[in-house]
């Protein structure tokens, strides 16, 4: 077959999708009536040729009308059609097929074809019977080219060999340097091989072998319909074995009237054999390669005569086709002949079997076989050093696979075999190939020593396996180690972190008591004031009763007697006028000094120390008594209760010597310390006894006042005095240190 046959599951496929694609052809025909039509069908050879593959996947319809120029009995039914432009094929599986030179029309879809366009799906009808077209005379060059794909040609050449068998002849023939395969029809002739040699015409189809996968050209091959089509030209002179004899080393030399159409006559003993491949030859003169299909076997040393074609091939002569034929004589096998590096770079000693002593390097074992000879078996490829060339050495074996375990890589060996070179067109080497008759062929000079490349292999794969073994330990210690490291990292960071919350908690704390204490110091701050407002409420009120009110009951009083005296006694009148007077006087300053007591914001426009100046001016300016007034340390803030409370001390302590000192000066220092605060306050006046006088209460509270407000903000007063010598008030307040942190913030409900 040279043609894909597509399964019938397929072609089922295909069916079914023709028949949807008919259906919508149809459906659509409905709505549109030049739908039907369709595209117009593809009416010659040269038309389906013309296709790209993508047009001619459409399944674009065809009509050919033509003869057919071939149909094999085993294509399965598929045909070549010719018409007057081209040749087709015809891809008509498992149906039947017509005959060469029936003339018929086909209709069919266009399918790209492994190769070339080609007719699927076919329905063929025989009109008649026509002569087969007119062959086109072609070159192989065209020809292997596949551009005369499908079309009836004609070709001359020279026949190198032929294959009978039970459905067609196989002719090789060589035209140009080529081959070509010419298909036949089953033998016609009695001995089919006395074509060989002759120059032939053959007139035939063209047919492609190719790639189905990669749909490109592999091989080309004419079909012949009948043997007239086959006509021989020039038939080979004379039996080559009638031929004088040349020697091996003739067969290359200049011969006035040889041509390669002619077959040359040699013989020599067998060197060496590959079945149905080639066998090399010995005379004295020199060896030959001889390539042959033939399945004849042959011993070494065994004396034959062969007739073939001569050809080069690494610019060395060979005969190829060859006939053999066994000469009666008794084996006698050539002894092979040490040969020098030197002969063979100057391109000696080529197919002659020498002797050669290397080293071995390495070896490959792999199967062979060969079906058209029936040969399989093993071949064995040695690496062989030699003195400063490395090479090769082949030696098939047939059955199983055989063992080299007394040949080990490193010995150093003798081996004999035939040289198989490969030359440049100067003739100089460029590689050599020892094929060995047998495994007698070897013979071990020296083995190894125990330190084989092998062993040292399997040490180095011991040592390798070790250090994997001791890299995998301690890539294993690693990683715990990294995880120990990790996990005490992890530890001392918790630690850390609890360390932090730990701190932070006594921050917290601290803060929190500090907010506490803040919290408390300002409920017992509001308590107090609270009760000091309360205190200086009633204090108020009982002062303006017995100052204030009383006062204006004497001026009432003073009055009411003026007036009954105005008349009858100015004198006296006037009297109790100065009395009424002095008591407006003294009711004014009362007035004043309660105002003043009810100024409660004092210290919002002053601080502590300007409002105690301010007061001391203000009270003792119109008793004409000189304050000096001083305030030392750092200044604070204070408690608003203390401020208060010291301030309406030193308001009591300067209206009692206006009112009672008679002093000319006086002196009030205010002392800031960081544990406390200090008002000392002295005066020049007359004095008192502090243990006599100062057990009698009074209505204005006086010092009892004063030591009551020192005890309500946690202080104390002292009072020294003598008569005649002034008095001195110092009053201390114990304050809380400083706190160096920033003020509280406000605190969180619990």
């Amino acid at each position: 077959m040279i043609r894909p046959d597509r399964s019938a599951p397929r072609r089922n496929a295909l069916f079914v999708a023709r028949a949807v694609a008919l259906a919508g052809v149809l459906a659509w025909g409905r709505l549109s009536p030049a739908a039907v039509e369709g595209p117009a069908p593809i009416d010659s050879a040269a038309g389906v040729l013309s296709l790209t593959g993508e047009q001619a996947a459409q399944r674009l319809p065809i009509v050919v009308k033509g003869v057919i120029t071939a149909a094999e009995g085993d294509w399965n039914g598929q045909f070549f059609i010719q018409d007057a432009t081209a040749g087709v094929f015809v891809e008509n599986l498992h149906q039947l097929a017509p005959k060469p030179g029936d003339l018929v029309i086909v209709r069919g879809v266009s399918h790209p074809g492994a190769f070339a366009p080609i007719i699927s799906q076919p329905k063929w009808e025989k009109l008649g019977v026509a002569s087969l077209p007119e062959p086109k005379s072609v070159l192989i060059e065209d020809l292997e080219s596949g551009i005369d794909d499908g079309l009836r040609v004609e070709i001359e050449g020279v026949v190198r060999a032929v294959h009978p068998s039970p459905t067609r002849t196989t002719l090789e023939l060589a035209v140009g340097g080529r081959r070509l395969q010419v298909c036949a029809p089953a033998p016609a002739l009695t001995q089919p091989e006395s074509l060989i040699a002759s120059r032939v015409r053959v007139r035939g189809t063209t047919a492609t072998h190719y790639n189905a996968a990669l749909r490109h050209l592999t091989s080309v091959a004419v079909y012949v319909p009948a043997w007239e089509d086959v006509s021989v030209l020039e038939p080979e002179a004379e039996d080559p074995f009638t031929l004088p004899l040349l020697a091996l080393k003739q067969v290359a030399e200049y011969r006035r009237g040889s041509g390669p159409s002619q077959r040359l006559h040699v013989r020599g003993t067998v060197t060496y054999q590959r079945i149905g491949d080639a066998v090399f030859l010995e005379d004295d003169t020199g060896g030959l390669r001889i390539q042959t299909s033939a399945p004849d076997v042959f011993s070494v040393g065994e004396q034959v005569e062969a007739a073939g074609f001569i050809e080069y091939e690494n610019h060395l002569p060979l005969l190829r086709d060859a006939v053999f034929r066994k000469v009666p004589a008794p084996s006698s096998p050539r002894t092979a002949h040490p040969a020098r590096m030197e002969e063979f770079r100057q391109g000696l000693r080529h197919a002659s079997l020498v002797t050669m002593g290397a080293k071995v390097l390495d070896r490959t074992v792999r199967p062979v076989s060969r079906p058209a000879s029936g040969f399989t078996g093993t071949l064995t490829t040695w690496l062989l050093q030699g003195e400063d060339l490395s090479y090769t050495a082949d030696i098939e074996t047939a059955g199983e696979k055989p063992t080299w375990d007394d040949i080990p890589v490193g010995s150093v060996v003798e081996m004999s075999g035939v040289a198989d070179l490969s030359v440049d067109m100067n003739g100089k080497l460029q590689s050599l190939k020892l094929l060995l008759p047998s495994p007698a062929s070897i013979r071990v000079v020296a083995k190894p020593s125990w330190f084989t490349p092998e062993r040292l292999l399997i040490g180095i794969g011991l040592i390798s396996a070790v250090l994997v073994v001791a890299v995998g330990w301690l890539l294993t210690v690693s990683r715990k180690n990294t995880a120990l490291k990790t996990v005490i990292r992890e530890r001392e960071q918790a630690q850390q972190e609890l360390q932090e919350a730990h701190d932070t908690l006594e921050e917290k704390v601290e803060e929190r008591t500090a907010q506490l204490q803040f919290e408390m110091g300002a409920r017992k701050t509001a308590e107090v004031q609270f009760k000091a407002v309360l205190a200086e409420r009633t204090r108020l009120a009982r002062d303006l009763h017995d100052t204030l009110e009383q006062t204006l009951t004497g001026i009432g009083l003073q009055l009411d007697t003026a007036a009954r005296l105005f008349e009858r006694s100015p004198d006296e009148c006037q009297r109790h006028l100065l009395l009424a007077r002095s008591c407006l006087q003294q009711s004014q300053f009362g007035l004043r000094r309660s105002i003043w007591d009810l100024r409660s914001r004092e210290l919002e426009q002053f601080d502590l120390p300007r409002a105690l100046q301010q007061s001391g001016d203000q009270l003792l300016s119109e008793s004409d008594i000189a304050l000096r007034f001083s305030a030392t340390g750092e200044r604070r803030a204070l408690p608003e209760v203390v401020e208060e409370n010291v301030l309406r001390i030193g308001q009591e302590a300067f209206t009692n010597i206006a009112k009672h000192a008679r002093a000319k000066n006086v002196a009030a220092e205010l002392q800031f310390s960081p544990t406390g605060l200090g008002l000392r306050i002295v005066d020049d006046g007359v004095g008192f006894d502090p243990d006599r006088d100062g057990a009698v209460g009074d209505s204005h509270f006086g010092l009892i006042g004063m030591a009551e407000r020192a005890k309500r903000v946690g202080g104390f007063l002292t009072i020294q005095s003598t008569p005649g010598r002034g008095t001195t008030i110092q009053v201390e307040i114990p304050l809380e240190p400083v706190v160096p942190a920033a003020a509280p913030s406000t605190p969180t409900p619990s």
